[in-house]
């Protein structure tokens, strides 16, 4: 990181070059450009700052060096509240400055910031007595909700972050609606920070450009740990409440995120924390502050934010209050931060040292496999009908999608036994096991048609009792007579084409009939049987040809024509001349009515 820094001084020269190039460019076509005019505004004089400063150093020095937040600020109010008694009086006895009461409450802070400022430098002590490179008192939590997938609680002094870890099936996925080919996101932190955090009170609403900035950063900074789609299949949502606040809260939401992270289950590939650097110029001396306060924040001239693992810096943020940071300071100020954040670590560590094994009982149990694209269509059915009916019928919640190349089959519920029936039940419609000719087998009724009725046999094999079967020899309308969708029934595979397709009879109690057709009375011997009368025939010469008109009909023809309007396609057709052992759609199969 400190080698790039200084290689990229080369970059920026050569790009200043080019914007005072388009600048001469601009002056030779339109002429001098006018310097922009503004009129600066002072918050104070300097007579009130003088004045200030005569009447509240003696205290307020004392004050600036208390360790906690509100007794600090506390004491400040003070001096700022005689500061206000003693130069701007009262409306029965007008002080030397009265009428000028913001201006003396800004004098009052500009001389805490000096004195805190002097105090740095020249004693090389901080706010809270800390030197430069101290760190606050640091500990951390994992666990902290039972209902939650995961938790964890981070507290940096006064600053203290818990976060809450959701994990959720890929269709929770955050839909975006922006101009980069992305269209969802499945990795998602929120920062929150309500005015309580800071002893304030105030509305709390919609975020607001700090908390979205916060919770970018943060996200940025887990975002090379987490665990690919493809390796974990949860969508995953972070959540960090502020609980306290006096410095770095962004950080310690880095601390938290990872925390909860690994209390979840999340195979992140390490865990990360966050440190803010602080920096103050004073008399041409650079001072570098490790783990700055909120008020360093505030009289300092630097918030320079580090993210990252043990091994590498995974993110950063630098926001600088003079004209610029020599490149060194940058440097030292890296290294110094990762000493930080090995110390912070470590804490970590202590709490979790890695991912737990599984997730939370109370998250979903996810799996994720591939299955042929051509199978997506059949494990999603006609208006989603297979798949709603394995979701009801197992408890689990399913997401099918594609990727162009195959088909992406995501089963998720809290319960693993229902992942894993859900699952079975998909691979046997993917891979649906074959039935045996003359077989037996207890099926369903799942479709009913004015042809006959689909039995469902085996998982993801159907099979068809044409209405011809169901009458017990006689003759029947409608199916709807004999059956009723959802009935159980046995059944007999009579035949299986080379598509597939298996051919379905009765039988059982009800049914007499278990073939194509009703069993042939028992016929006298020919030399036993009456002669039948012949009926007188015209002569030849007056008989009609009606062998012009004869039309062959195919029975099988017609009902796969049928087959296809009600249900679509099933399959590839059969190779002329591979009729496999039942019947064909040969001449051998027709009949002429003349």
């Amino acid at each position: 990181m400190a080698s790039g820094l200084e290689a990229s001084k080369k970059w920026i020269k050569e790009s200043i070059g080019l914007q005072r190039q388009l600048v001469a460019s601009v002056i030779a076509t339109k002429g001098p450009i006018e310097p922009l005019k503004y009129t600066p505004v002072l918050d104070y004089t300097p007579e009130v700052f003088a004045a200030v400063e005569g009447v509240a150093t003696t205290k307020l020095a004392p004050a600036v060096a208390i360790s906690l937040k509100s007794a600090r600020n506390e004491a400040i109010d003070a001096v700022t509240a005689e500061a206000l008694a003693a130069l701007c009086g009262t409306s029965e006895a007008p002080g030397a400055f009265a009428g000028q009461e913001k201006g003396v409450k800004e004098a009052v802070r500009s001389l805490t910031k000096k004195l805190v400022r002097k105090r740095i430098v020249e004693e090389g002590m901080r706010i809270d007595g800390r030197g430069p490179r101290d760190l606050r008192p640091v500990s951390s939590e994992v666990g902290i909700l039972a209902t939650a997938h995961g938790t964890g609680l981070f507290q940096r002094g006064e600053t203290q972050v818990m976060n809450v870890c959701t994990l959720a099936m890929p269709r929770m996925n955050q839909l975006l609606d922006t101009l980069t080919p992305e269209t969802t996101k499945r990795f998602i932190h929120h920062y929150n920070m309500a005015p309580w955090a800071n002893g304030e009170t105030g509305r709390v609403g919609s975020p607001k450009r700090r908390e979205i900035g916060h919770g970018a950063l943060a996200e940025r900074a887990l975002l090379p740990v987490v665990p690919s789609q493809e390796d974990f299949a949860y969508t995953i949502r972070l959540v960090s409440e502020v609980m306290s606040s006096n410095g770095s809260t962004s950080m310690g939401s880095v601390c938290s995120a990872s925390l909860s992270l690994m209390d979840a289950g999340v195979p992140i590939i390490a865990p990360v924390a966050g440190i803010a650097m602080g920096l103050v110029f004073a008399e041409g001396k650079y001072t570098t502050l490790t783990d700055i306060l909120g008020a360093e924040d505030a009289f300092g001239d630097m918030d320079f934010k580090v993210a990252g693992t043990a091994d590498a810096i995974t993110a950063l943020q630098l926001d600088t209050k003079i004209e610029g940071i020599p490149a060194d300071v940058l440097i030292a100020a890296l290294d110094q931060a990762k000493d930080a954040r090995l110390a912070i670590l470590e804490v970590m560590n202590a709490a979790l040292a890695a991912p737990r094994s599984e997730v939370a009982e109370t998250a979903p149990k996810i799996v994720s496999f591939t299955i042929p694209l051509d199978k997506v269509g059949e494990v999603i059915g006609p208006k989603g009908k297979v798949i709603n009916t394995i979701q009801q019928e197992t408890g689990a919640d399913i997401a099918v999608s594609d990727d162009g190349a195959v088909g992406i089959i995501t089963i998720g519920s809290p319960d693993s036994v229902k992942v894993n029936d859900a699952r079975e039940r998909i691979m046997a419609i993917v891979q649906p096991p074959t039935a045996d000719l003359g077989g037996i087998y207890n099926g369903r009724v799942v479709s009913i048609t004015k042809f006959g009725a689909f039995v469902n046999i085996l998982p993801g094999r159907d099979g068809l009792v044409h209405i011809s079967k169901l009458g017990n020899g006689k003759r029947i309308n409608n199916v709807e007579d004999v059956l009723e969708l959802g009935q159980e029934i046995q059944v007999r595979v009579d035949d299986i084409d080379d598509k597939g397709k298996v051919s379905l009879s009765p039988v059982g109690e009800g049914f007499e009939s278990t073939g194509d057709a009703a069993p042939r009375e028992e016929r006298a011997p020919r030399e036993e049987r009456a002669p039948r009368p012949r009926e007188e025939r015209a002569p030849r010469e007056e008989r009609s040809d009606a062998s012009d008109n004869a039309v062959a009909v195919s029975f099988e023809d017609e009902f796969e024509s049928e087959l296809s309007g009600e249900l679509g396609d099933l399959g590839p057709g059969r190779e002329a001349g591979n009729r496999g052992g039942g019947r064909g759609r040969g001449d051998d199969n027709r009949r002429r009515h003349r």
